[in-house]
């Protein structure tokens, strides 16, 4: 099982690829120029910023539960009243 600070300290390729096997997909929604994936990777929230203009992901970073963001995802989905953020 991954901890937080073994994946934060991973390249941006690596992240992606670790989400990939060992994440599981959520919802996305479009956050300006993103289409923004939400995963659950070990108890985490992990967000990818895809760019489709550029065909590239951006950033992905842990879910910030105090954004905006996160009216978009309460309109989709049912997370948690508290996000494991560390």
């Amino acid at each position: 099982m991954i901890g937080w600070r073994e994946f934060q300290s991973m390249d941006l390729d690596e992240r992606v690829k670790v989400l990939y096997e060992q994440g599981s997909f959520v919802t996305s929604i479009r956050y300006y120029a993103h289409k923004v994936n939400l995963y659950l990777l070990n108890n985490y929230y992990v967000e990818v910023f895809y760019n489709p203009k550029i065909d590239r992901i951006e950033k992905v970073t842990l879910l910030d539960s105090n954004h905006s963001r996160m009216n978009f995802y309460y309109d989709q989905i049912k997370l948690p009243n508290q996000i494991l953020s560390h």
